[in-house]
């Protein structure tokens, strides 16, 4: 009874974890996720009937009274709940399924939006028709109700893009472009993650998708189209003497670098470190001193010369960035 009940209490636990909407497939908040949910559900009710079925084979084997049963009768037991049930249910599953699997017309999408996986963050460029592409990194913003046709790609190695709340997964591979088209049906905030494990810091590899009005987000787009506008003095000081610029782009400030993280609007993000951290001026001057502590096997150098007081202050600069 004991071993019963510590199975009991892990598996509810397990479920009870996965109750939080934040990064959940069975939370959709577009078509495409939910379709995922509605599959994923007919399945496991698929699942339930099969399992349902052993169990009770189980259940007669271990009850049966002592000695040999009735070999017709034991046949038909066999053959019903060991192959007929389970044969209608797999047959109808799959019929089911199938036209899921069919290839599905694309229209031309609204927006198009090139993602580029990095270890371990994400290169974003916005190229709305008719202007002029934009340079993100690390946090994706897409207006509500029209479609966004993501073009994925890899810069080293296999990674995968994916935003459970509004679609399925798909892989990144270098030298490939795979396209993903999405719509967001609500506004809000969704949360991604790369889903292929892809080195040390894998699982630190996130980001979000901020769904918005279109107006608003076409106000958006357009002042990420203009020049940066630094106002601290001593910060862009130490950005310069630092070499930031040598891996990281600031549109209107230094030539552009494709290393590191588009940091042209780098104050206008939420987060820090793809996702991880909030964007607060300790935090920024900590991951600028020692990035390596956040994200194991980054490829940005740590910079502990700095003192507190010049890393706060190139993170007022970075913050600045808007």
């Amino acid at each position: 009874m004991r071993g019963i009940s510590i199975v009991i209490f892990a598996v509810t636990a397990g479920l009870l974890a996965g109750c939080n909407t934040h990064q959940s497939t069975l939370a959709p908040f577009g078509a495409d996720a939910a379709d995922i949910r509605h599959l994923f559900i007919i399945m496991l009710i698929g699942a339930v009937v099969i399992a349902a079925g052993v169990a009770l084979l189980m259940r007669h084997a271990v009850r049966a009274p002592g000695g040999a049963i009735d070999h017709r009768r034991g046949m038909r037991i066999v053959l019903w709940l060991g192959g007929v049930i389970p044969t209608i249910v797999l047959l109808g599953l799959l019929a089911y399924s199938l036209p899921y699997m069919k290839p599905r017309p694309v229209s031309p999408a609204d927006l198009t939006i090139a993602v580029d996986g990095e270890q371990f963050w994400w290169r974003v460029a916005y190229r709305p028709p008719g202007r002029p592409a934009v340079t993100s990194a690390n946090e994706i913003r897409v207006p509500v109700g029209r479609t966004v046709a993501f073009q994925l790609t890899a810069g080293d190695v296999v990674h995968s893009f994916w935003i459970p709340g509004l679609a399925g997964k798909m892989d990144m591979i270098p030298g490939r472009t795979n396209t993903l088209v999405v719509r967001a049906d609500k506004p809000g905030r969704y949360r991604g993650q790369c889903a292929e494990f892809c080195g040390l810091s894998h699982a630190l590899m996130a980001f979000d998708v901020i769904a918005m009005p279109p107006a608003a987000f076409d106000a958006w787009l357009a002042n990420e189209a203009r020049p940066a506008r630094p106002s601290d003095a001593e910060g862009a000081r130490l950005f310069a003497a630092n070499g930031c610029g040598g891996c990281h782009t600031v549109a209107g400030v230094n030539a552009p670098s494709r290393i590191g993280p588009d940091l042209t609007h780098f104050g206008s993000r939420r987060t820090l470190a793809a996702g991880i951290l909030p964007m607060t001026p300790a935090n920024v001057a900590a991951f600028i001193r020692h990035p390596e502590k956040t994200k194991p096997g980054v490829r940005m150098p740590s910079f502990p010369q700095l003192s507190d007081d010049e890393a706060i202050a190139l993170a007022r600069y970075l913050q600045g960035l808007q």
